[in-house]
């Protein structure tokens, strides 16, 4: 760690206090690769500032890249400091969202992977707004606070032309609200030609579709229950017996607030459906199905067993029977823990939703899984059988703690090499 008042600690706070008219800048350590900055807005003149200390103070022959980590009262960015010095701004902005009684800290290992991989194209926001016991808040609540902490981020990095989500458990309910509240189409304008005298003529204007004013490139979740956790052995720890999964409907939100309401399907205000019903389709003023449709990707990465938070169910969004049989699943060298890929067209799932049309009796299970399924996903299954760690693989599968669920690597390698950029 760098002391305080060391010279390099000095040197930066020197430089912060001189050159910007924001709070001076404090080192808060040094770890690995880079070194982190607290600040709460991080705009040009900081950059900048990063260019200036990067080259001054970590500046090295073999042209390696150096990881910066700005944390700031919304989450923490972490992006390359070689691209800073260069002036060459990644444009692609990866917002990285925590599950229940989580915290930015739970992205740690996935992010910096990130920016080891692609140094010079994203900069990485692990979200902070909802951490610890604000996750029992509800997903409504949730997802308007990510919005408005997506929003600020943007602002700070004026020059990030796309968006992708990446998100664990909780998490990825919580993304598909926020992105539903920060979705927005609106005319394009072509540009066909330029006479002389620079008079442009237009084509018909298509609708272009943003989140955040941003490009939709991947919406990505891991052991996400997109179906919720009621009954199906969508909460495994349970064991499938109908007595305990009723129980737990009913003491949920005793234990996780409206957050367990929300996640048991026993929210009924106003007598609306429960939340997550209604966020398979588009409403009047969120747009959930549109904004999901926006993505140029969306992929579900689910256990296939060991998770005893999440069923293979509902962080698939496939129905008990759709489920590859275990006989099906295959080993992959050079990810030893991903079993099995799925990757749905858009005939595939036409084809799907046409042979369910005359079905008149749909539980709530199967509408959420007929509203989600209206877009094509690709669903990645993951087992941890042979693993040490499969019994926390809840936690395994987005390495949480690199040193408790280090196993799980292959599974953040696989993200990052398959990431649409």
């Amino acid at each position: 760690m760098i002391s305080v008042n060391s010279p390099l600690a000095i040197a930066v706070s020197g430089i912060a206090t001189e050159k910007s008219s924001l709070n001076p800048i404090r080192p808060r350590g040094y770890r690995n690769l880079g070194f982190r900055l607290s600040s709460q807005r991080f705009g040009l003149k900081e950059m900048e500032l990063v260019r200036k200390v990067s080259r001054g103070c970590f500046s090295d022959r073999s042209g390696k890249g150096r990881m910066v980590e700005v944390e700031s009262v919304d989450g923490e960015d972490v992006f390359d400091a070689a691209a800073a010095e260069s002036k060459l701004f990644p444009e692609h902005l990866v917002i990285m969202v925590n599950g229940i009684v989580g915290s930015s800290a739970d992205w740690k290992y996935a992010a910096e992977q990130f920016v080891k991989k692609l140094p010079d194209k994203v900069i990485v926001h692990r979200s902070e707004c909802n951490y610890s016991t604000l996750t029992f808040n509800g997903v409504d609540l949730m997802g308007e606070r990510l919005a408005d902490e997506v929003l600020a981020v943007v602002k700070r990095w004026p020059g990030v032309r796309k968006i992708s989500f990446v998100a664990h458990s909780l998490g990825g309910l919580v993304a598909r609200y926020a992105i539903a509240r920060l979705y927005e189409p609106f005319p394009k304008m072509e540009s066909l030609s330029h006479s002389v005298n620079h008079s442009v003529q237009s084509l018909e204007q298509p609708y272009e579709e943003r989140i955040a004013g941003l490009e939709p490139m991947n919406f990505i979740t891991f052991a996400t229950p997109h179906l919720g956790s009621r009954g199906h052995k969508q909460l495994p720890f349970l064991c499938g017996l109908p007595f305990l999964e009723k129980r737990a409907s009913l003491t949920a939100h005793w234990i996780v607030g409206k957050s367990g309401k929300h996640l048991f399907l026993t929210d009924s205000d106003d007598g609306k459906p429960p939340l997550l019903l209604q966020m398979v389709n588009d409403s009047d003023d969120l747009k959930f199905i549109s904004a999901l449709r926006s993505f140029k990707r969306r992929v579900a990465y689910a256990n296939a067993n060991y998770d005893h938070v999440v069923g293979w169910g509902t962080s698939s969004i496939r129905r008990q029977d759709e489920l590859p049989k275990i006989n099906h699943l295959v080993k992959d060298e050079k990810y030893p823990h991903i079993v099995y890929i799925e990757r749905e067209t858009t005939e595939d799932f036409h084809n799907k939703a046409s042979s369910i049309a005359g079905d008149q009796t749909t539980d709530i299970e199967e509408e959420m899984i007929q509203g989600l399924t209206q877009v094509p996903w690709e669903r990645v299954d993951v087992s941890f059988h042979k693993s040490k760690q499969r019994y926390v693989a809840h936690n395994t599968i987005q390495v949480k703690s690199y040193w408790l669920n280090s196993d799980g690597a292959d599974v953040v390698f696989h993200m990052i090499d398959n990431f649409l950029l």
